[in-house]
């Protein structure tokens, strides 16, 4: 591969800069993106393998980063189990039918990601393709606990009553749902791997929104058998929790990902005393809000972060995804100090 700093800063290896890509590289802040939606809807780019492509590969060129994600949704799970997902602009994901009782649990459909998501495999295997060995490719799912979260709530939620509701009221149940979600995960990131992704991310997103017993319960098991199926694989697994970076120690020990998300709220120098017993590499975690400030600004904090958070095993991104109004030329500007390696010595 000619550019394999993301694989080398994951086997932990010296790299001369940290690569740098960013969570949701690939969507509304560019403009190339926004002139494609304007003639499509967000499900038509989604299933559409040649549309998907083309937004995956809009950040390489347009920011230069190291690495390319494909464009998905991690609710594509929960849709192929027979929960029919819609995106509507403003209102957000919502899944049909959510579930509220153990008999809605048990009329899932089995998850076979080759037979369900042939489109979005497509998709993996054409960028793949079309990157042609420049860059990583990254393939991602959603952790089991935010997937479980949205299947209750039937969508974004505030307060997670629902699902909270659902843990108290009907435990049993939501065990077995948040099995079934591990192993459909972990099929998932298997299936991209095996279609083209280099590394592999779930997104525990609400991860946060559980205190230490119930996400000890909750989340770290069916995180760690998520993680554990593509790892088997010799495919890199990051692991990103945001909002729960006190449990930074227990994933890592429990899930033995190659790397760890660092959010914005957790300071780099932190995260890496209290990571040092592990051998994971860190990645983060610029609070994208400093993205809106001046270019100058944007490659002084850009490079603050590098340096704070050391010279090995880590890969530069931010500590949430991307805004849909940031400017693109400040991202440019947080991408060019990175490579400029400014801080990383």
């Amino acid at each position: 591969m000619e550019n394999d700093l993301l694989l080398r800063a994951l086997r932990r290896e010296p790299v001369p800069r940290p690569p740098v890509w960013l969570m949701r590289q690939a969507g509304r802040y560019l403009p190339q993106y926004r002139a494609l939606r304007e003639r499509v809807d967000f499900m038509t780019l989604l299933r559409t393998p040649e549309l998907a492509v083309e937004v995956t590969l809009q950040p390489v060129e347009a920011v230069g980063v190291d690495a390319a994600i494909i464009f998905c949704d991690i609710l594509v799970i929960p849709d192929a189990m027979g929960m029919a997902l819609s995106v509507e602009e403003g209102t957000g994901p919502r899944l049909a039918n959510p579930i509220r009782s153990p008999g809605d649990v048990s009329r899932l459909r089995p998850f076979q990601p080759e037979v369900s998501l042939g489109a979005e495999l497509a998709a993996v295997r054409m960028a793949a393709e079309a990157l042609g060995g420049q860059l990583p490719l990254i393939g991602f799912a959603g952790g089991p606990w935010t997937l479980a979260s949205y299947m209750i709530e039937g969508g974004g939620t505030r307060d997670f009553r629902r699902v909270k509701r659902f843990l108290a009221e009907q435990p049993a149940a939501a065990h077995h749902l948040l099995g079934l979600l591990a192993e459909a995960a972990g099929d998932w990131l298997v299936a991209q791997a095996d279609a083209g992704a280099n590394v592999v991310q779930l997104f525990e997103s609400w991860g946060g929104a559980l205190g230490p017993r119930d996400f000890s319960s909750f989340v770290l098991p069916y995180l760690a058998r998520a993680v554990a199926a593509p790892a088997a694989r010799g495919v890199p697994v990051i692991v990103f929790a945001p909002g729960a970076g006190w449990a930074l120690e227990a994933i890592a020990e429990t899930t033995g990902a190659a790397a760890l998300g660092i959010d914005s709220a957790t300071a780099p120098e932190n995260a890496r005393r209290r990571l040092a017993p592990y051998a994971v590499t860190l990645q983060g975690n610029l609070d994208p809000g400093w993205l809106y400030a001046p270019p100058a600004t944007v490659r002084e904090r850009t490079r603050e972060m590098v340096a704070a958070f050391g010279p090995r095993a880590y890969i530069a991104n931010l500590g949430h995804g991307v805004f849909r109004d940031t400017p693109v030329g400040h991202v440019r500007a947080f991408v060019e100090a990175v490579r400029e390696g400014v801080g990383y010595e």
